[in-house]
């Protein structure tokens, strides 16, 4: 399965980069009907991945958005056919304090302006900012690539809700509630023991939480529930008035980890109108077993590496033999991505699920280790059987309705009450 990705990869990459016909890539790569079928997919719909994560230094001579070695970069994003990226504005949890309040929002400033920077100042014939659902189609439309902007934590407006209106001035389509620690807002999935949490702090979503949620509804930005706590949010579901998502996040009922959402949440989130962003994180796709664990550690220093972090220091023939290594070894794969797709598909419908790779951080599995490699996605899927139609909903068609309705229910409210 391994070899068959890293061939696929390079073959689509090489196909849509030059715009060979499905026709003379088949030919040249004696590619099967599905394979064939596969790139013409590929190439028809609109791709968005939800989650891609970026450093303070974006946008500068240490990180250049064109052609750094990370996973996702404008020349990743060619090769692989991949149209739209949420680039994302992360800010970790600390101490709530006055100062870092102060703090996280001033990083979170840095991070909109990196953004702002690759797409208005260093590369705007390549790559631009969509403000909404119709700027995505229509800057696709016009050959360049799409940015969008999601916020991960909602930490970064500590306790002014004011800051809401700011950030989506700035382009923020969507607010991740809280990342891995409580805030004010919310319960995080994943408490952090040495800022003092408890299991639970709001039981939930906050009094403030509630206000930030209408809020957020009256502005027309998404709600992304991925990284809260169950109980967060089936009450971020409830107090919606806009269908939410969950940016990057599995099905718990095929991998038991906090982060994924259980059976019960999802069927919240369908009945809601919301959408699940699936997303290639090797731990929320498989639970490893230790031999798993220990052989992949030992897999990277063979190559002298202590974390995937260290990925790029590789050459790209050692990349190639290392990814191959961790199939072998039952590392997660693209069909492991897929499973999950499956399994939430027959539990809340096609309409309902998407994809997203937590590119640049945490994420990448054998077949999809970063944005070059995107065709791989489609090319399982319809191994599996879905329709062109499916797989355009997979895709992005969901996330766009998602961003629709957040528009909609905007449009429709009243103004905010000072």
């Amino acid at each position: 399965m391994t070899c068959r990705y890293q061939l696929r990869s390079a073959i689509l990459a090489a196909a849509l980069v030059l715009g060979s016909t499905a026709d003379g890539w088949a030919q040249d790569a004696g590619a099967d009907a599905a394979d064939e079928r596969a790139l013409e997919i590929h190439d028809a719909v609109l791709t968005i991945d939800s989650h891609d994560d970026i450093p303070f230094d974006f946008a500068t001579d240490a990180v250049d958005p064109l052609d750094a070695p990370r996973q996702v970069n404008l020349q990743k994003m060619r090769a692989g056919g991949l149209d739209v990226a949420f680039f994302i504005v992360y800010v970790g949890q600390t101490e709530r304090t006055p100062a870092n309040y102060l703090q996280a929002q001033a990083d979170a400033i840095t991070k909109f302006d990196a953004i702002h920077r690759m797409a208005g100042e260093l590369y705007p014939d390549l790559i631009e900012i969509a403000y909404s659902a119709d700027d995505v189609e229509r800057i696709n439309a016009s050959g360049k690539l799409v940015a969008a902007i999601g916020i991960e934590n909602g930490y970064v407006i500590g306790q002014d809700i004011s800051l809401l209106e700011r950030y989506h001035e700035l382009g923020a389509r969507y607010v991740t509630l809280a990342h891995n620690g409580h805030n004010d807002i919310v319960d995080s999935a994943q408490p952090r023991a040495n800022l003092g949490d408890g299991l639970a702090e709001h039981g939930g979503i906050s009094e403030f939480g509630a206000e930030v949620i209408a809020e957020m509804n009256r502005l027309g930005i998404m709600i992304d529930i991925s990284h809260i706590s169950r109980d967060a949010a089936l009450d971020a579901i409830r107090l919606s008035r806009a269908p939410v998502m969950a940016s990057h996040s599995n099905a718990r009922g095929l991998t038991d980890h906090v982060r994924n959402l259980d059976d019960e949440s999802l069927l919240a989130l369908r009945d809601n109108g919301g959408v699940m962003q699936t997303t290639a994180f090797a731990g929320y796709l498989k639970e490893a077993t230790a031999a798993e664990r220990e052989a992949t550690v030992a897999a990277l220093a063979e190559f002298g590496l202590e974390g995937f972090g260290d990925w790029f220091s590789l050459s790209e023939g050692e990349r190639d033999r290392l990814e191959a290594r961790l199939g072998e070894i039952g590392y997660a794969d693209v069909g492991n991505l897929i499973d999950h797709v499956d399994y939430a598909v027959e539990l809340i419908g096609i309409d309902h699920v998407g994809l997203s790779s937590d590119f640049d951080g945490g994420g990448g599995i054998v077949g999809w280790f970063d944005a070059a490699d995107t065709a791989n996605v489609t090319l399982e899927l319809v191994r599996r059987g879905y329709s062109e139609e499916e797989i355009a909903k997979l895709w992005g068609g969901n996330l766009l309705r998602v961003w629709q309705e957040a528009e909609r229910v905007a449009a429709q409210s009243p103004p905010r009450e000072n």
